[in-house]
């Protein structure tokens, strides 16, 4: 079977026997190879020593002396940032187990593109195995920002930087109004849509993120998103769950949700509190799941037995922004804590 977005660094990791992923020095080399942390031409002989220094063993030690140093504060900062992100996650038995202490904690001064590279990796590990394309390119969502169109029926999600590329190259073609700004005339991107005559090859073209994903109901996509978050989450959180698809929610006992971006927490939130939500923003809801767990054992009494609603929104200029950590808003308690 071929291999899957190997740009995610994860053969630069060793496994344990649970399949989590443990760095290794050359993770820690790709990225020090990041043109965020490859010293400029006019950069100091202390930061290039520094750079060279690590790039020659990752997980020495760096004395604050060393970073005091350098002549641009610039650098400084912007070292400092990365040998904490280095400690933080070095101090954690897996990268799993990393991203989850990180996003329970605080992840402020973290750059996202750090966070970023990290999701892109646990979410690779998650899916190692997984031979359903639209899985694979749903689970895209954890760390690629999407741009959405509702178009002839679908629902397309398509890779935002990759739509941003193909069309500063003048790449137009017949697919979607997939390039639509807010207030901005629609444009034509051309770009494959996922479907049984491309899905095989899908791997062999991962890396590439150019092919756009139809989660409109009852399409592989929609259920491709599901069976990605529930790999995600019992990977990363140890918890086996069953997701549905659901064209809406309709329940009066309305106990726990979790908004999986920014626009779909805010839609949620309002109404669960009963507050009303003008149709315009309803329609910018394009996926709700409804999660059940397996077994109870760490699930919080007040969601005990009841379902968990999962939604996916895009915001108004049709950007759609998942995050992953997210699901850490799950009713479930911590390790050591009593359910």
């Amino acid at each position: 079977m071929d291999d899957f977005w190997v740009a995610s660094g994860h053969l630069f990791c060793d496994r344990d026997a649970a399949g989590r992923l443990r760095p290794t020095p050359d993770l820690w080399r790709a990225f020090l190879a990041r043109p965020e942390l490859v010293p400029p031409e006019e950069a100091c002989d202390a930061e290039l020593a520094l750079h060279t220094g690590l790039l020659a063993d990752p997980l020495r030690a760096v004395p604050a002396s060393r970073v005091a140093a350098l002549a641009d504060p610039d650098a400084r900062e912007n070292w400092q940032v990365f040998l904490r992100f280095r400690d933080r996650v070095q101090a954690q038995p897996s990268l799993e187990a990393a991203w989850l202490a990180l996003f329970r904690g605080d992840v402020h001064g973290i750059p996202p593109l750090f966070l970023q590279m990290l999701t892109h990796l646990v979410a690779r590990a998650a899916l190692e195995g997984e031979g359903n394309a639209y899985t694979l390119r749903a689970a895209e969502l954890f760390f690629r920002p999407q741009r959405a169109a509702i178009h002839q029926g679908a629902t397309l999600l398509a890779d935002e930087e990759v739509l941003d590329a193909r069309a500063a190259e003048g790449d137009l073609g017949p697919i979607g109004r997939l390039l639509t700004e807010a207030g901005a005339a629609p444009r034509e991107v051309e770009l494959d849509v996922l479907a049984e005559a491309n899905a095989a090859g899908y791997r062999a073209r991962s890396d590439a993120h150019d092919l756009a994903l139809d989660i409109a109901e009852d399409r592989p996509g929609q259920h491709g998103l599901a069976r990605a978050l529930e790999r995600f989450i019992h990977h990363v959180m140890g918890e086996r769950v069953t997701i549905r698809p659901v064209p809406v929610i309709e329940d009066r006992t309305w106990t726990w949700h979790v908004g999986l971006d920014p626009e779909a927490t805010a839609i949620a939130n309002d109404l669960w509190q009963g507050k009303p939500v003008q149709q315009v923003r309803l329609a910018r809801i394009l996926w709700l799941g409804v999660l059940e767990f397996a077994e109870m054992s760490r699930v919080l009494p007040r969601a005990a037995g009841r379902p968990v609603y999962l939604a996916l929104a895009m915001d108004a200029a049709r950007r759609v922004r998942l995050k992953p950590q997210n699901l850490v808003g799950l009713p479930l308690a911590l390790p050591g804590e009593g359910a």
